[in-house]
């Protein structure tokens, strides 16, 4: 940003991209102005996670969270959103598929590896000085809702949590205008 010639700017992180947006607003306190955090297990304890992934069943959670076929896409899809669509054809799953998850596999897998395999500790994470926003889709079944409150009081009284009602963890793609108008209001706030 700096090579932009950008001085000031907000960051917003969805799932794991919550976890990079958290982590760049630590190393870039002064430049980052305000922060968004969405549906993003920051403060997902070890334990904790091992419980969800056995809701999984005999599923590979690899399999699920990095799909190579539609069956698995499906999954996923289910697990993220609180009313999925009804029917997707196939060959769309797979278009999707070869965009979303082939290019860089090898990294994405790693990712996820280094994500579940990681000693988490929340008392260990940073306590940022951005104000902060965070939504949460009410029916997560990806991560549950109460990490969202457990984040806002390790942030502190400069953070937020705003519900998304009726939505799960894709609540950008089941509610994009609320969500987008609570990202303007904070922005503009």
């Amino acid at each position: 940003m700096e090579r932009l010639g950008v001085d000031n700017y907000s960051v917003f992180g969805i799932s794991y991209g919550g976890y990079v947006a958290y982590r760049m607003a630590d190393i870039y306190r002064e430049e980052i102005g305000k922060l968004m955090i969405m549906s993003s297990g920051i403060c997902f304890e070890k334990d904790e996670m091992v419980e969800e992934m056995k809701k999984l069943g005999n599923k590979n959670v690899a399999d699920i969270l990095v799909p190579e076929k539609p069956e698995d896409l499906r999954v996923l899809i289910n697990r993220a959103m609180f009313k999925p669509p009804f029917w997707v054809p196939d060959f769309f799953l797979k278009d999707f598929i070869n965009v979303m998850y082939m290019n860089h596999r090898f990294e994405k897998m790693e990712m996820l590896h280094n994500l579940i395999h990681k000693e988490s500790d929340s008392n260990s994470l940073p306590v940022l000085n951005q104000e902060t926003m965070i939504l949460w889709g009410d029916k997560d079944k990806v991560f549950p809702l109460h990490l969202a409150f457990q984040l806002e009081r390790h942030l502190g009284e400069k953070s937020k949590v705003e519900i998304i009602k009726d939505a799960g963890h894709a609540a950008n793609l089941e509610s994009p205008y609320l969500v987008n108008h609570l990202i303007r209001s904070f922005l503009l706030d």
